[in-house]
């Protein structure tokens, strides 16, 4: 059987899954593309076998899902890629409401926390799927992920922009888990052949691709949008391990989503 693979085609894995493509065996593989939240409900039913996925997915239904162990996509300060934009410093966005991408819940419950825990504020958050410069014409702020959010970084002097793996990691001296690589518990019990597989080319993957980020750059579907040094600069922020210090970040994400019913 062939291991359906869920690909996120955001900037942030794109050295896992160039890596992956260029030194593995792909044969027994299959690549399903989409956006975080697409990939969760794929995952939930059934449709993908394993995938870097939300880590609100994984803390929703742990007895779901395996963890693939030492992966996940992760920032101990500034991850660059999911930021809010507001034309009000943060703390005075209380009862406003706030226009956040449809294309990942964790960084939704993420500010929610950030909000609500560090700053005392409650706003009422709100999907959608319009560009910032229309989102910001009727609301006072809007928080983009992933390569939207690298475009729009610094086109907006104008605005106060707020990475929120910074703010996390001031507020807790903890890495934030944005992603975990998980896969269907069944297909663990059934092939556990396959995920340690997975797992090994994952590792060999991710160690080339920390050793050639120069190499990688010049391939990125970004590459005509930010300079190689930006792009390089930009995957060194990002953690693509699965550490204890990383696990004890993802627990207090975990609890504190609790606390607020965002579970």
């Amino acid at each position: 059987m062939k291991l359906r693979i869920g690909e996120i085609p955001y900037a942030n894995l794109f050295p896992i899954f160039y890596m992956l493509r260029k030194e593995a065996d792909c044969s027994g593989y299959e690549f399903i593309e989409g956006v975080p939240s697409e990939l969760n409900r794929r995952l939930r039913m059934g449709e993908v076998d394993v995938s870097p996925s939300s880590s609100i997915e994984y803390l929703r239904s742990r007895g779901r899902y395996t963890l693939i162990e030492g992966h996940s996509i992760s920032s101990a300060g500034p991850v660059g890629s999911i930021l809010l934009f507001s034309k009000r410093p943060i703390e005075a966005l209380e009862g406003l409401t706030i226009l956040t991408s449809s294309q990942s819940e964790t960084s939704v419950a993420l500010l929610t926390i950030i909000l609500r825990k560090f700053y005392e504020t409650d706003c009422r958050l709100q999907p959608t799927s319009s560009p910032l410069e229309e989102a910001l014409r009727s609301h006072e702020a809007c928080l983009l992920i992933g390569d939207d959010a690298l475009r729009e970084a610094f086109q907006w002097p104008e605005l106060l922009v707020y990475d929120l793996g910074d703010l996390w990691y001031k507020n807790t001296g903890l890495p934030s888990v944005f992603a975990l690589w998980i896969a269907r518990r069944e297909l663990a019990e059934e092939h556990p052949e396959l995920l340690g597989r997975l797992r090994s080319d994952l590792d060999r993957s991710k160690a080339s691709a920390l050793g050639q980020l120069d190499l990688i750059a010049a391939h990125s579907p970004l590459r005509h949008l930010l300079s190689e040094e930006s792009l390089i600069s930009y995957w060194r922020s990002i953690s693509y391990d699965l550490t204890d210090t990383h696990r004890k970040g993802l627990e207090l994400f975990g609890s504190y989503g609790r606390e607020l019913g965002l579970f």
